[in-house]
């Protein structure tokens, strides 16, 4: 900027274009930094139009643990009065924070998961039921196991009686549950063709479907056609995974010990204070 040239005053910007602003940020950030910067941004970053979007990504460095998270997310999520949106989790996502979600944000439109361990079919499939409006779900590298589940096993599939196994139960939950998807990530699931076969029948507005690592998906002959006449945007289960925002072999070698070890972190700042009074205190 040229000598004299003077510089934007932040402050002078309308309060919705601020909010517009912050809602880029991820949450630790805004937290941490945005709201203590002053009066006026601290006021702008408890309106709910900022936490439309919960961003909770590589926050584990942030010293808490994942209890300390899941109570962040929490009062991120009553922040935004029931204007969320979209919300990204890594690691420490429950089944009863995903629920706590569900209930409190009818107008959610993406979730995403990723590294959550702790995340088994039942439970995210009583998530997914009360989620009708969803356009965006990706899982990756959850575990999602647990016990089939063929009560929710929707009428319209009886086949899925006779598998023996609970591969397609989330496939199936989300055909049933989530007419309205449009993009789909599955990274590392277990689904089948049959779960597969379920999700082009009952998601017509799908466009992108990323089945990376999904290894017991065989799109060949039938199925390699219906899903290039439905799908834009298809990755393979054999596709390159160089833009996979995890890193893949990072994620290969977190098992539940990693996790069981990040979850019981303790706590530590340079002020002695907890991250969650540090965050709303």
């Amino acid at each position: 900027m040229n000598q004299g040239q003077e510089y934007p005053n932040w402050l002078e910007l309308p309060p919705e274009l601020t909010s517009s602003i912050l809602n880029r940020l991820g949450v630790m950030e805004i937290l941490e930094s945005a709201q203590k910067v002053c009066r006026s941004w601290r006021r702008i970053c408890k309106e709910p139009l900022t936490w439309s979007k919960i961003d909770m990504r590589n926050v584990g460095h942030m010293g808490g643990s994942s209890h300390e998270l899941e109570k962040i997310c929490r009062h991120a999520v009553v922040r935004s009065q029931g204007g969320l949106v979209e919300i990204e989790i890594w690691h420490f996502a429950t089944h009863d924070l995903l629920n706590y979600i569900a209930d409190s944000s009818s107008k959610l439109r993406s979730l995403k998961l990723a590294m959550c361990y702790l995340i088994e079919n039942e439970g995210l499939i009583e998530v997914i039921a009360k989620l009708p409006l969803l356009e965006v779900l990706e899982v990756s590298y959850c575990s999602l196991s647990g016990e089939p589940l063929e009560p929710i096993v929707p009428s319209s599939c009886p086949n899925q009686m006779t598998l023996g196994n609970n591969c397609d139960d989330v496939a199936l939950a989300i055909a049933e549950s989530m007419p309205g998807l449009t993009r789909l990530q599955l990274f590392g699931n277990r689904l089948t063709n049959f779960g597969l076969n379920a999700i082009l029948d009952r998601c017509p507005n799908l466009e992108y479907l990323d089945l990376r690592q999904c290894i017991n998906v065989d799109i060949v002959g039938d199925m390699e056609r219906r899903c290039y006449e439905r799908i834009k945007v298809l990755r393979r289960p054999n596709d390159p995974v160089d833009d996979y925002p995890y890193g893949v072999s990072d994620v290969d070698e977190m098992s539940e010990e990693y996790y069981d070890n990040y979850s019981a972190a303790s706590d530590y700042s340079d002020t002695g204070e907890d991250l969650v009074s540090r965050c709303f205190g």
